[in-house]
C-alpha cells in the first residue's frame, strides 16, 4: 500500500466515527487517494455526483480528519476516469474497512441484508412535506416547519415541536432536512436523535476526540435533533448541548427540535435551555381528528397502490383515534390479507380482522425488551441473537419482525429502536418495517406470525 493509501486509510478510520454507516457506504466506500500532480494529495471518487456532495457537505469532516493524522498540504477531490471493478479491486483502490489483502473480504454478498438504502444523511425519503398529511391538529406546525425550511436562520430559531409519540413531529423534522437539502445545496443539515448525540459526546469522551465531536455540530447550517425529553437527567449532556446551542444560534443557524412535551413540561431541563428552547416558536402536534384521520388512511392507500372502499376507511378512522402509527397498522394488516388471498376489502373484513385490536382500547404498556424475549422464543432464537449481527435469513427476518412490532406498539422512536438491537443505525431500523409491511402482503406465513405476535401483546402477555 503506498502512501496515499495509508494517508487516506487513517482518515477514513477517523471519518467513520463522525458520520453514519449509509453514509460511509453511498459516499466514501470507493473512494481512492493519489499524489496529486500539483502537490499534495487528490481523492477521486466513482462520479461527479459524490463529489458534489462530499464538496458541500462533508469537505470539513475529510479536511478535518486529515489534520487529524497530521497531513496538512493541499487536498483536492476529482472523479475518477476508470474506477476499478468493484469485484476485483486492485492495490490501489483502498475501501473502507477491512484492508484490500487481509483474510476477510470488504464486503460479502449478504452484508447488506438488513442495510437500508443510503438516505441524505440517513433520513427517511418518504418523509417529505408533500407526504406529509395537513389537517386542523397540524396545520401550525405544519406552516412554521415550511417557514423555516424555506428561510432557515431567520425564521422561528429554534422551532421546538411537541407532542405525543407517533403523530408526525419527526416526520416534519426530516421534511424540513430534505427540503433545504433539494433548496440549499451548501447547506450542512444533520438529523440526529438525543440518543445518538449522547452516544456520539460518550464516545468523543472515550476517544478524546471532543474537539471534533464539538466541530461535527457546531459548523453545520440546520439542526435537526429528535426526542430532546430524552437529556433530562444528563447533566453532562445538557451542557455540551447548551454550547453547542449558543454556537448555532449565536451564528444563525437553524435549530429545530422535537420532543413529547413541551420545554416548561420537561422536569429536570436545566432552567438556562429550558428559556433558549423558548426563545423561538413553540408548537404542538394533536392526535388528529376524523377528517384528518381519513386523509392519512387514503394518503397511505396511494402510496401502497391500494384501492380502499370509503366505509373501511370510515371503519378503521372511527376506531383508531390517538395514534398514527397504529392507524396506518390497522390499514396494512387489512390490506395485506386481502393481498395474500386475493379477496376484495370489505367492511366485514376488516370489522372481522382487526376486533382484536378494537376489543379493548386501553393502551397496553409493553417492555421493548419483552417484545425481544418474546419475539425469540416465537422463533426459537436466543435474545442474543436477535441483538448480534449474524445475517442468517431466518434470523434477519425474527429480528426484522421484532422491529416492525416493537415500533407498532411502543413510543420509541426509530434510533430508540435501533439501540435495542445492539446500537444498529436508524435507517436499519426503517428498512425493517417497510420490509416486513411489505412481506406481509406477499407471504402467509409472515402475515400470520406479525398477526399473532401483536395479538399476543395486546391481549396483555
Amino acid at each position: 500500500m503506498n502512501e496515499p493509501d495509508h494517508l487516506w486509510t487513517a482518515a477514513a478510520q477517523l471519518l467513520r466515527a463522525q458520520v453514519s454507516e449509509a453514509v460511509m457506504l453511498s459516499t466514501f466506500q470507493d473512494v481512492r487517494a493519489i499524489a496529486s500532480s500539483e502537490g499534495g494529495l487528490e481523492l477521486l471518487v466513482p462520479s461527479g455526483a459524490i463529489r458534489e456532495r462530499i464538496a458541500t457537505r462533508y469537505l470539513p469532516l475529510v479536511e478535518e480528519a486529515f489534520r487529524e493524522i497530521g497531513f496538512e498540504s493541499e487536498l483536492r477531490i476529482g472523479v475518477d476516469p476508470a474506477p476499478p471493478p468493484p469485484a476485483d479491486p486492485s492495490p490501489h483502490h483502498t475501501l473502507i474497512g477491512p484492508m484490500v489483502g487481509s483474510a476477510a473480504p470488504a464486503l460479502v454478498p449478504d452484508a447488506h441484508a438488513e442495510r437500508e438504502p443510503a438516505f441524505a444523511d440517513g433520513m427517511n425519503p418518504r418523509y417529505t412535506f408533500d407526504a406529509f398529511v395537513k389537517g386542523a391538529s397540524n396545520q401550525f406546525a405544519l406552516a412554521a416547519a415550511l417557514r423555516v425550511a424555506e428561510t432557515p436562520g431567520r425564521s422561528y430559531n429554534p422551532l421546538f415541536i411537541h407532542g405525543a409519540a407517533g403523530l408526525g413531529k419527526t416526520h416534519l423534522l426530516h421534511a424540513i432536512g430534505h427540503y433545504v437539502h433539494q433548496n440549499y445545496a451548501h447547506y450542512q443539515v444533520r438529523y440526529v436523535s438525543t440518543e445518538t448525540f449522547l452516544n456520539e459526546y460518550v464516545d468523543a469522551i472515550r476517544t478524546n476526540s471532543t474537539a471534533m465531536f464539538k466541530r461535527r455540530y457546531r459548523e453545520i447550517d440546520v439542526l435537526l435533533i429528535d426526542d430532546i425529553q430524552f437529556m433530562e437527567n444528563k447533566e453532562g449532556l445538557q451542557e455540551e448541548f447548551f454550547h453547542t446551542f449558543n454556537s448555532l444560534h449565536g451564528a444563525s443557524k437553524q435549530i429545530v427540535i422535537s420532543s413529547d412535551r413541551s420545554p416548561d413540561n420537561i422536569a429536570t431541563l436545566e432552567e438556562r435551555l429550558r428559556s433558549r428552547f423558548n426563545w423561538g416558536l413553540t408548537t404542538d402536534i394533536q392526535p388528529p381528528d376524523l377528517e384528518t384521520r381519513l386523509a392519512i388512511l387514503r394518503n397511505k392507500a396511494e402510496r401502497d397502490h391500494t384501492q380502499v372502499p370509503n366505509d373501511v376507511a370510515e371503519f378503521i378512522a372511527s376506531n383508531i383515534t390517538t395514534n398514527i402509527r397504529e392507524l396506518e397498522g390497522a390499514l396494512i394488516r387489512v390490506t395485506a390479507f386481502a393481498s395474500l388471498n386475493h379477496t376484495a376489502i370489505t367492511l366485514p373484513l376488516a370489522e372481522e380482522l382487526l376486533a382484536p385490536m378494537l376489543h379493548d382500547n386501553s393502551p397496553q404498556i409493553v417492555h421493548p425488551q419483552r417484545i425481544i424475549e418474546v419475539v425469540a422464543e416465537y422463533y426459537k432464537y436466543p435474545v442474543e441473537a436477535l441483538r448480534g449481527k449474524s445475517r442468517q435469513r431466518p434470523l434477519v427476518i425474527a429480528r426484522q419482525v421484532a422491529m416492525f412490532v416493537m415500533r407498532e406498539l411502543t413510543d420509541l422512536s426509530y434510533p430508540a429502536i435501533a439501540r435495542e438491537f445492539g446500537g444498529r443505525d436508524h435507517t436499519t431500523v426503517i428498512h425493517a418495517v417497510e420490509k416486513v409491511q411489505q412481506l406481509m402482503k406477499e407471504r402467509h406465513q409472515v402475515y400470520d406470525q406479525v398477526t399473532a405476535l401483536v395479538a399476543r401483546f395486546k391481549s396483555g402477555v
